[in-house]
């Protein structure tokens, strides 16, 4: 429990009476279930999921810089229902702001990295997409590559933006020395997004995925996100109609398919931190946005709940072994018979995660682009 107090230092407790109006949580509901960070920092040493806020939106050019978005997402989510008793949650508060925003920047990846450091899988309220850069640096101060996914209607590389929330991908991407093994980008929308970017993108081997193509197989992305150790998701990659606080684009994920994505992060071994960023609450109509980004948290504590029901790859009883060959390569596919999610095996023997898709496209002797792509990154 000690070994947390250092962090208190960078966080503001929860204001529970002002998020319940004064009027508490029933029994069953997730307000009951959280251990949360009022009067003092609670006992977080069982909880598997803590809960973060961080409100900073200088990076987004606003002048004001602090929001309360983390605090009315806590008020639609403390009151939704607690079903997976198998997760252990904890709310530890919001980062205090500094008085540049690099001073929360700097906050937020110390306690990030003594969360994700410690097991835990962190889930960021924010403020500003550029609170991504943050989450990657807590990574990156552990000095261990990982795979990051975001899932977001724009590719934040614009260079001539002033504004942090509009490039810091370049930082994040190119930065030195630089510990992305792997970036997969989710549900970018082609009009808003110039060409070349793309081809930059690939030649990096870097994979984006356009909206209408992940709409269509959505569970093309369980392995994507399956294999990621981050994911940062902007509110903007959501259709208005399910987000208005986002004016971002009439089209883009509907509710459900947002949903969908977090609980493939739930389920994911992989990731220990979640970042949900863009929720501007000024522009919010009845709370709507707010109440879908707490449906999407909700989404993740089912998914790890699945996810933990899943055996070991070593377990091999556990899964239906599939031996195949394709361009005179042999190979193994596991699916397994917990969750039905699938993996291949690379020429190294590493299995990594795949989908029903890439076990067909082997069967018929065609190399999956999945398996091509772990390849040239070696």
């Amino acid at each position: 429990m000690s070994d947390y107090l250092n962090i208190s230092d960078f966080l503001l407790p929860v204001d529970l009476k002002e998020i319940s109006h004064t009027e508490g949580y029933k029994d069953g509901q997730l307000g009951q279930a959280i251990a949360i960070h009022c009067e003092e920092f609670p006992d977080i040493d069982d909880a598997q999921i803590v809960l973060l806020g961080c409100g900073e939106l200088r990076g987004s050019g606003l002048i004001h810089g602090q929001s309360k978005a983390p605090d009315i997402i806590r008020r639609h989510f403390y009151s939704l229902y607690y079903w997976h008793h198998d997760i252990k949650i904890a709310d530890i508060g919001n980062i205090k702001t500094g008085s540049l925003y690099t001073d929360s920047y700097a906050a937020l990846k110390t306690v990030v990295q003594e969360l994700i450091n410690d097991g835990k899988t962190v889930i960021i309220l924010g403020g500003s997409h550029d609170l991504t850069l943050s989450q990657y640096n807590a990574y990156a101060e552990n000095k261990k590559l990982i795979e990051a996914s975001c899932v977001d209607a724009l590719i934040d590389l614009d260079l001539d933006s002033p504004f942090k929330h509009e490039s810091f991908l370049m930082d994040m991407l190119t930065g030195e020395p630089n510990y992305i093994r792997h970036y997969n980008h989710i549900g970018f929308q082609s009009y808003y997004v110039h060409p070349r970017m793309l081809e930059t993108m690939d030649k990096l081997h870097f994979d984006c995925y356009r909206v209408g193509s992940v709409k269509e197989n959505i569970d093309e992305m369980e392995p994507v996100i399956r294999n990621s150790n981050m994911l940062s998701f902007d509110m903007t990659a959501i259709a208005y109609a399910y987000a208005p606080a986002t004016t971002a684009s009439p089209n883009g994920f509907n509710g459900e398919e947002a949903c969908v994505l977090m609980r493939y992060a739930g389920m994911s071994p992989n990731i220990s931190s979640i970042g949900i960023y863009g929720y501007d609450a000024q522009h919010d109509k009845d709370e709507l946005t707010a109440k879908q980004i707490s449906h999407m948290l909700w989404y993740v504590l089912d998914g790890r709940s699945r996810g933990r029901r899943e055996a070991t790859i070593d377990e091999r009883e556990s899964f239906n072994e599939y031996h195949t060959a394709f361009a005179e390569v042999e190979t193994t596919f596991l699916q397994s018979k917990k969750t039905g999610r699938w993996w291949m095996q690379l020429p190294d023997k590493k299995f990594i995660a795949c989908s029903y898709k890439d076990y067909l496209l082997a069967s018929s002797n065609e190399i999956p682009e999945r398996w091509l792509r772990a390849q040239e990154r070696g």
